[in-house]
């Protein structure tokens, strides 16, 4: 099909999001360039989210399909698996597209290029739970985050910031690579663009937003499926990176352990704040594994405090006490 007659599929899993499906659906409706179909994959909703979609297909053009609950990436694999386009564009339930999404996103696949073009993805706007705006441009703010994609070593030094609601990608390219990773329930948007970005697929970024990124408390960035699916993710990167002698590159020590590090100790935070037993010997379990991979420094001066760590009566008394110097602490783990 001649590249100015791309069709393009919009898939939307649904699970549980009675609140803020409708507003989603409203957004893709008022695309200036419609998509070509829209179909919404229920994963096992238990509230009214189906219904509020079933009502909506009785005077709009979309696809409900149901399935089993098996989580995100499951259900965006089962949707793009049934759909037609050339093009997938991803939206989350609770994320909503400014009017020119798609407008602006198909643009560079219109264009012939080599090497083969993957996705092409934009900054975005932060919202409140309520849809009230916290920020423009995002993405902005993102430290060691570059943009596009153009190297290895920033792709593992730190989370990719790809937000599926904000890409346009080659079907092609999605099935060429395997589609998500169905294990992860988080971080599986970083894992399918680094397997894209490896198997050769180039990207481009719009410094524009053209959609709205609704996080909070509630959303599945904070919950403790999101720590287990880290895990699972920094193991798989562990496998798959193996030092590269001949670069002089190690990916473990300087790129991985260093990204993923910080998340433990923030999870521990969390989990000691919360008073959770459980959750706070996971992130020391997780602590304890990452610890002898990760610089001389830090495994010094993490090896004195875990003791201290492991005694949460003590910790709640003197983690405060660390956190007024951790100035000093990261001029001495540098």
């Amino acid at each position: 099909m001649p590249p100015d007659k791309l069709t393009i599929s919009a898939v939307i899993p649904l699970y549980n999001g009675a609140p803020y499906i409708q507003e989603s659906l409203d957004s893709v409706f008022s695309q200036v360039l419609p998509p070509d179909e829209v179909i919404v994959v229920d994963d096992g909703s238990t509230d009214d989210g189906p219904a509020i979609v079933a009502r909506m297909a009785e005077s709009r053009p979309i696809t409900l399909l149901r399935k089993a609950n098996g989580g995100q990436s499951s259900a965006r694999n089962f949707g793009i698996a049934h759909s037609k386009g050339q093009l997938i564009a991803l939206l989350d339930q609770d994320d909503v597209w400014y009017p020119n999404h798609l407008a602006e996103l198909v643009k560079p696949f219109r264009r012939p290029r080599y090497p083969e073009l993957g996705w092409v993805y934009s900054n975005l706007d932060e919202m409140d739970e309520s849809g009230k705006m916290i920020g423009r441009d995002c993405l902005n703010r993102a430290s060691h985050v570059t943009h596009p994609k153009r190297d290895l070593i920033h792709c593992l030094m730190a989370d990719m910031f790809i937000l599926p609601s904000a890409s346009l990608m080659s079907k092609a390219a999605f099935n060429a690579v395997g589609g998500f990773d169905e294990q992860l329930v988080g971080f599986e948007d970083d894992d399918l663009f680094l397997r894209m970005f490896r198997a050769g697929y180039d990207n481009i970024f719009l410094q524009k937003a053209l959609t709205k990124w609704r996080i909070f408390g509630g959303s599945s960035s904070f919950s403790g499926r999101m720590a287990v699916s880290r895990m699972i993710y920094l193991r798989k990167l562990l496998a798959e990176y193996p030092n590269d002698t001949h670069r002089g590159l190690n990916y473990t020590q300087d790129l991985i352990v260093p990204r993923f590090f910080p998340w433990l100790v923030r999870e521990y935070n969390m989990a000691l704040k919360a008073g959770d037993p459980a959750a706070i010997r996971k992130a020391l379990d997780d602590m304890r594994f990452l610890l002898p991979m990760h610089r001389r420094r830090i495994r010094l001066v993490m090896t004195l405090i875990m003791p201290i760590l492991g005694m949460p009566a003590l910790a709640r008394t003197l983690v405060p006490l660390v956190a007024m110097a951790r100035p000093a602490l990261r001029r001495l783990m540098r």
